[in-house]
C-alpha cells in the first residue's frame, strides 16, 4: 500500500508547481489543501509585510517579500508559483496568477496588477532600473523608479520582460519573449525586443 504522507507530499509539490489544480481540487482533497495553505499564508504574513486576500495559493516555495512601506498585498483568489519572487510594494487584484519562476520588484513606487491578470512562467518584471552615464562606474550609477501598472485580463508571456514606467493596458497580451519598454494599448497584442504591436485581441 501506498504512504499516504507520501503521497500528500507530492500533490502539495504538484500544487505549488501548477496552482490552477488548487482551485479546481475535488472535496475529498480540499480540506487538506487548505489547512495546509492556511499555515503556510499565516506563517508568511507573520512574518512578512504581506497581506493575503481569500481564497489564495501561496507555493511555500515562492519568496515573498515586503516591508513597513514596501509590502505586498493581494486580491482575492490569487496564485503564487513555486520560485517566483515577489518584492513589494506590489499590489495584485483579484485572481491574479503568478506562475513558476516568475520575478516581481516594485522598486520605490511598485508594481500593480489589474483583476484576472496572468504572468506566466519566467516573466521579469522590475519597478527600477539604474543610469549607464559614461562618467561613474555602473555600480555607482544613481536608480531611478517610476513603477509598472499592468491592466486587467492582461497575458503576460513565458519570459517576457516589462521594464521600469511601462503601463500595460487592460485585456492586453505580451507575447513570450518580448520585452516591454514602452506603454500598451488596451487589447494590444505586442511581441518582440522591444515589443511592438502586431494585433488586437478584437479581431482574433
Amino acid at each position: 500500500m501506498r504512504d499516504l504522507a507520501a503521497l500528500r507530499e507530492q500533490h502539495q509539490r504538484r500544487l505549488s508547481w501548477m496552482p490552477w489544480l488548487y482551485f479546481a481540487l475535488k472535496p475529498r482533497h480540499r480540506a487538506w489543501a487548505e489547512a495546509w495553505q492556511a499555515e503556510v499564508q499565516a506563517r508568511l504574513q507573520a512574518q512578512e509585510t504581506v497581506r493575503l486576500g481569500a481564497g489564495c495559493f501561496i507555493a511555500p516555495e515562492a519568496a515573498l517579500f515586503g516591508e513597513p512601506g514596501r509590502g505586498i498585498v493581494t486580491g482575492d483568489r490569487c496564485a503564487v508559483a513555486a520560485q517566483a519572487f515577489l518584492h513589494g510594494p506590489l499590489t495584485l487584484g483579484d485572481d491574479v496568477s503568478i506562475n513558476a519562476g516568475a520575478r516581481l520588484d516594485g522598486g520605490r513606487k511598485g508594481i500593480t496588477v489589474g483583476d484576472g491578470t496572468r504572468i506566466a512562467s519566467g516573466a521579469v518584471l522590475y519597478a527600477f532600473d539604474h543610469g549607464i552615464r559614461p562618467d561613474r562606474p555602473v555600480r555607482d550609477q544613481p536608480v531611478r523608479s517610476r513603477g509598472i501598472r499592468l491592466g486587467a485580463d492582461v497575458w503576460i508571456g513565458a519570459n517576457a520582460g516589462v521594464t521600469d514606467g511601462v503601463t500595460v493596458g487592460d485585456h492586453a497580451v505580451v507575447a513570450m519573449g518580448a520585452v516591454v519598454t514602452r506603454d500598451v494599448p488596451d487589447w494590444a497584442i505586442v511581441a518582440g525586443v522591444p515589443a511592438v504591436v502586431v494585433g488586437d485581441r478584437r479581431e482574433r
